[in-house]
């Protein structure tokens, strides 16, 4: 790995991504940060994220709906996706490793992990839902 100089921006993503523990996509960092960065660009955030990747910080993870997003929860563990405003949230839970046990006996791969995705409607919409009834 490449030794790298601190950044402020750099720090200040991995901060951000830290505390918050909704899987924010690069354009949505960006915005947050702009506010208090006038000067930040996309670019800078995108590269200062793949910096945090490389460097095992942050962990890139697609949940389907075309943002690559950024988690800086490195265990196995698991995530909820509202259908209704594609909020990400995590979904704490003991990791089932005899999902991963039993994946290991029907395959001849080498299985080092699983992830799990619970999809449903978030509680402030099924709040919504009941307001609208």
């Amino acid at each position: 790995m490449i030794a790298r100089r601190t950044s402020d921006i750099r720090d200040r993503i991995y901060i951000l991504i830290k505390k918050n523990h909704t899987h924010p996509h690069a354009q949505l960092i960006y915005e947050a940060l702009k506010k208090e960065i006038p000067s930040l660009s996309l670019g800078s955030v995108y590269r200062n994220i793949n910096i945090l990747v490389e460097e095992g910080k942050l962990w890139r993870r697609d949940f389907g709906d075309g943002f690559e997003r950024y988690d800086a929860i490195a265990n196995v563990h698991y995530h909820f996706v509202c259908e209704q405003c594609k909020s990400i949230s995590d979904c704490i839970l003991p990791v089932q490793n005899n999902i991963t046990n039993l994946a290991q006996k029907k395959t001849k791969h080498k299985i080092n992990s699983h992830t799990i995705n619970f999809y449903g409607v978030c509680v402030d919409c099924k709040n919504m839902i009941k307001k609208e009834k």
